[in-house]
């Protein structure tokens, strides 16, 4: 997938592998700023602020987390009982991203491997990066699996133009390399398929017109910016072709929590017999839960996300209010999608059915 090849990483490690470095994705399109991460409150606050987003990335960031902890522990016996509470603190940045837990807990895994404590630094490192890597390796696959759907739609079309409609970013910048929503459709592009997107615009906070937009543009891939209400009536005008999206936390029977808004796409794709795809690596499977609307934590956020917009006016840098400034607000990150209304799941091992019948037949270890 060369359209999807960066030359950065949304977070690596410094030369000296003493520092986390990542893309602050706050500033981005008009501002492309690097951050350094040298502590775990470091780590928590860029998780928190969402200066790393996207489930797989948070879970990423976790796993790095855990290793500065080890790092900056300078004792030459490091306390179990210091990292257990550091990481603790680091799998509550965010409550909704399974993800974040399952870095860190992978992470710990390995460190109760390692009783020399003088190797537990390099044990923990290596530990964060094979996370990185395996993560990166997952959305490559979710592409290779993704692009049997969208060629099928190509052929039905006789090669004309595969509309598809997605919501936030689920790209590299939220996952590592190609992404996961992104993932086949890069992958449909670097074999010659026409390929347009819908990119909803995603508020609050923009994820889509700032950062899925910057993604497809510096990839050459076509794509038009649309209001979030935007979408049903395009699907309505047989104008969208298939919805893909990512998921924060997707339970054992196929209820999916992402981005505030994705429900409402999956009805309008349901009501005009659209397929809805959710591309997501096992990561984000929590195997534990059963009943998406009941258990899974909904996020509520800071209100200024919503009451204010960040822009570029004359290139600067300009933040404005929006509502009235007493009006009352209330800020739910992200929403539930039932089993029911999505097509399938486009995993690293393949694309099953959003039952747990058939997301377990893909992984039956669990």
């Amino acid at each position: 997938m060369k359209g999807a090849e960066q030359n950065l990483q949304p977070i690596w490690l410094d030369q000296n592998l003493e520092v986390v470095k990542v893309i602050d994705q706050r500033r981005l399109p008009h501002e492309f700023v690097i951050v350094d991460l040298k502590t775990v409150d470091d780590i928590i606050m860029a998780i928190k602020e969402m200066l790393v987003r996207g489930a797989p990335l948070i879970g990423v960031t976790g796993a790095f987390g855990v290793y500065l902890a080890v790092l900056n522990l300078k004792n030459d016996r490091i306390s179990d009982r210091d990292l257990m509470t550091a990481c603790d603190r680091i799998k509550s940045a965010r409550p909704t991203a399974v993800n974040l837990a399952w870095g860190v807990n992978r992470v710990v895994a390995e460190l109760s491997k390692e009783k020399n404590s003088a190797k537990r630094c390099e044990r923990a490192r290596q530990a964060a990066e094979k996370i990185a890597e395996a993560e990166a390796k997952k959305c490559w696959k979710i592409g290779e699996h993704g692009i049997g759907l969208i060629k099928k739609i190509s052929e039905q079309k006789n090669g004309k133009t595969v509309n598809i409609l997605t919501h936030c970013n689920a790209g590299w910048l939220a996952c590592g390399k190609y992404g996961t929503a992104t993932a086949p459709i890069y992958a449909a592009v670097e074999n010659g398929i026409d390929i347009h997107v819908w990119v909803d615009e995603t508020r609050p906070l923009n994820q889509g017109a700032r950062l899925t937009a910057w993604e497809l543009g510096e990839c050459g891939v076509k794509h038009t910016i649309i209001t979030d209400n935007a979408g049903g009536h395009l699907m309505q005008h047989r104008m969208v072709d298939m919805v893909i999206v990512g998921s924060d936390r997707t339970t054992c029977t196929g209820d999916v929590a992402n981005k505030i808004g994705t429900y409402l796409k999956a009805l309008a794709a349901r009501d005009n017999n659209i397929p809805f795809y959710v591309a997501l690596p096992s990561s984000t499977f929590d195997w534990e839960l059963r009943d998406g609307l009941v258990e899974i934590p909904i996020e509520k956020r800071d209100a200024d996300e919503i009451r204010y917009v960040q822009g570029e006016d004359e290139g600067i840098i300009r933040r404005v209010l929006i509502p009235p400034a007493n009006s009352p607000v209330a800020n739910f990150a992200f929403d539930v999608t039932p089993a029911r209304f999505i097509t399938g799941f486009i995993t690293e091992r393949g694309i099953c059915k959003a039952t747990e019948h058939d997301i377990k037949k893909l992984f039956p270890e669990k």
